[in-house]
């Protein structure tokens, strides 16, 4: 009777047990998942906090800001493959085109001024073995040699971008205690050359032939400033008030090209740019707003839209240069008369076919089509500069002697009356659908003889422009006989094989000392070559 009382009494109190055990269990699982729950909510909360402080820091980020953290943050592991091949062609036609302007009589005009100055620190001068300079006035020198005779590269938008830059650099470079390597001067120079394209990309009006002011008066001098402010190794706020200093140099007007000032654009730029880096250097503030205002840099742009500079911190970074290739000039003129040269050429070829052994002075009239530019619509140069900048000289150039080379520029050749009785057979047309674009221009010419003959041909893309890159061939060829009307055969090689293992050099100013070796006999060689 007991065991049935306790068998009876047992039961219950099982299922009371499971019950309870059943329902604890459900309850801590429930309160478990709330508290998980809770955690993953607020982890979530926090991740989302921190993205959006993330994204909210780079919204207000300043574009000016942005600019001194890239200059500051890219490195040179960055550099691709493609950058540095396109970079170093740059580099060695820029070293070319300087040590050719070495002979001009702007070149030795800013080279004895210059000479006023002295300093303790010491720069080479392309070409001049028995000279140096402070580094601000040897970045000047070099740069106008670069550009004295318009044979420098041009980028779009338009601009020249390395003639700014490399003379900084290398004048720099001479200076300071601890020699940059040949990769720190690459990587500078990229730094450089990428702080213009991206300056030139926040206004439409940039993209066209410039009518107002120089652009390399403008994005050259903040390049220069990027470039130095790299090499200097300065801080993201000292790079941002680099920038802010070199845009009190910047603008330069249009009315001086096709003078001996217009080279002065391009070696002032350098120099302001170095001297704006090393006065940022030394403590000196600008406004840290400078690229983010229609009152700074804006002021040069009707339609100014600037932007911020993408961070660079994650290693990945996409460079213009790699997507934006410059064009190399065969000829020492402005690069709108590539096309229109190119263009002759083809009419007179065609002439020459329909009528062998043709007398040119039968030709009766010649109608140019090119984009509407003013500076560089000139009838009657008088001047090298003037004729640099003119369709009609360039035009009549290549149908009288089949070739435009540096001789053609020559006050001999300029004043021949054969030249000039055919500039007043010149009629110059600008079609509607000719837009003033160095991407999108073309040049035609058409030549009507005495005899009614008629001949047209049309460049769209002329040899050396980016879309039909110049061979590495010819580039060198162009450098060669460049720089041997200066160098002797050994500086040539020298400075050939520097740039090209650059990135493999350990000390950047060995450069300095094969531009330094001049030739004892100048070789007059590019008067009867031409690439």
């Amino acid at each position: 009777m007991l065991r049935k009382v306790s068998q009876i009494s047992f039961t219950p109190r099982f299922e009371f047990s499971q019950r309870f055990l059943c329902n604890t269990f459900s309850a801590f699982l429930c309160v478990f998942c709330s508290i998980y729950s809770t955690l993953i909510l607020f982890v979530l909360k926090q991740l989302f906090s921190f993205f959006f402080f993330v994204c909210l820091l780079s919204l207000l980020q300043g574009v000016t800001e942005s600019f001194g953290a890239a200059i500051h943050a890219l490195g040179a592991s960055q550099l691709t493959d493609g950058v540095i091949n396109r970079s170093k062609r740059m580099m060695l036609d820029t070293l070319g085109v300087g040590l050719l302007g070495t002979q001009t009589a702007v070149f030795n005009k800013i080279l004895k001024y210059s000479q006023l100055f002295t300093s303790e620190h010491r720069s080479s001068i392309w070409g001049r073995s028995d000279r140096t300079l402070p580094p601000c006035y040897a970045a000047l020198v070099n740069g106008i040699a670069v550009h004295s005779m318009d044979f420098d590269d041009t980028w779009h938008p338009a601009t020249h971008p390395s003639g700014a830059v490399l003379p900084a650099l290398l004048a720099l470079a001479e200076t300071l205690p601890s020699r940059p390597s040949g990769l720190d001067l690459l990587l500078a120079f990229n730094v450089g050359i990428e702080v213009q394209g991206r300056l030139m990309r926040f206004s439409r009006e940039a993209y066209n032939i410039p009518e107002r002011f120089h652009p390399p008066s403008i994005v050259g001098v903040m390049g220069s400033a990027a470039a130095s402010a790299k090499l200097l190794g300065l801080s993201p706020p000292q790079c941002s008030h680099a920038l802010a200093i070199a845009a009190s140099s910047a603008g330069a007007p249009l009315a001086n090209a096709a003078t001996q000032t217009k080279p002065f654009h391009i070696g002032n730029a350098a120099r302001r740019g170095l001297e704006a880096a090393r006065l940022a250097q030394m403590g000196l503030e600008g406004n840290p707003s400078m690229l983010d205002m229609d009152v700074g840099l804006g002021v040069y742009y009707n339609d100014y839209s600037p932007s911020t500079m993408p961070d660079c911190a994650s290693g990945v970074f996409r460079w213009i240069l790699e997507d934006q290739d410059v064009a190399f000039k065969r000829i020492p003129a402005h690069l709108a008369m590539h096309w229109l040269v190119d263009a002759a050429q083809a009419a007179r070829g065609k002439l020459q076919e329909a009528a062998w052994n043709f007398d040119l002075s039968q030709i009766q009239r010649v109608t140019l089509k090119v984009p509407p530019s003013k500076y560089i619509n000139c009838p009657f140069p008088t001047t090298e500069h003037q004729a640099r900048h003119s369709f009609q000289f360039n035009a009549c150039s290549a149908l009288l002697d089949g070739k435009v080379t540096v001789a053609s520029f020559d006050p001999a050749q300029i004043n021949r009356p054969t030249l000039k009785e055919l500039l007043s057979k010149v009629e110059v047309k600008t079609p509607a659908d000719n837009h003033p674009s160095f991407d999108k221009m073309y040049c035609e010419v058409q030549i009507e003889t005495a005899q009614g003959e008629s001949c047209t041909a049309r460049c769209n893309t002329f040899y050396g422009h980016w879309r039909k890159p110049l061979s590495q061939e010819d580039l060198v060829e162009k450098f060669i006989v460049n720089a041997s009307s200066v160098l002797c055969t050994e500086g040539v090689e020298g400075v050939i094989d520097v740039i090209g293992n650059i990135e493999k050099v350990p000390e950047s100013s060995v450069l300095g000392s094969y531009l330094r070796m001049t030739s004892n006999t100048l070789e007059q060689v590019y008067s009867t070559r031409m690439i």
